[in-house]
């Protein structure tokens, strides 16, 4: 199994990097928006028509990110579940069976979403209170995906690694 390139891990480092703070953002826009809607709601005595439109795309959004880094840290269950089925002989296998289904996974939900997203665009919908262009919601699903696919791999690349550098020095 081929280890990561130099030039690799530094896209991926800068990969976290713009994930981590695009999360960041994302939460801290999603928080003042609903803070504003709490305060406009009961102290000004009026609500804002956007607010919960805009917390919940971006609360998808930030899902989608997240769970792409949480495929980096190994944080998904089920990786770990499928890999621990396996005697401890054929813990390589498991590791690159369990990644191969991840990635799997992943490239199958980003090949239907950006399906859906072209459907949408092309429809021409709109949020309701926002007005904006509904793909920009619908997005979230294949850009979500496509990281965590890429991270799946890395996170493979990984386990598989220590793995064999934990043999070796056995």
């Amino acid at each position: 199994m081929p280890t990561l390139t130099r030039a690799a891990r530094s896209c991926l480092n800068y990969l976290g990097k713009i994930e981590s703070s695009l999360v960041t953002v994302i939460l801290s826009v999603m928080t003042v928006t609903v803070f504003m809607q709490v305060f406009f709601r009961y102290v000004v005595k009026a609500s804002l028509p956007f607010s919960e439109e805009l917390a919940r795309y971006l609360m998808v959004w930030a899902v989608f990110i997240g769970a792409s880094m949480g495929a980096r840290q190994g944080a998904h269950i089920g990786v770990e579940a499928i890999a621990n089925l396996f005697p401890k002989s054929l813990k390589k296998f498991s590791i690159i069976l369990s990644g191969s289904l991840s990635v799997l996974f992943c490239i199958v939900i980003t090949w239907l979403g950006f399906q859906v997203v072209s459907f949408i665009m092309q429809t021409g919908q709109k949020s309701p209170s926002m007005e904006i262009p509904m793909f920009y919601a619908y997005l979230a699903v294949p850009v979500g995906c496509m990281l965590m696919g890429i991270r799946f791999i890395e996170a493979t690349v990984y386990r598989y690694r220590d793995l064999q550098n934990e043999e070796e020095g056995q």
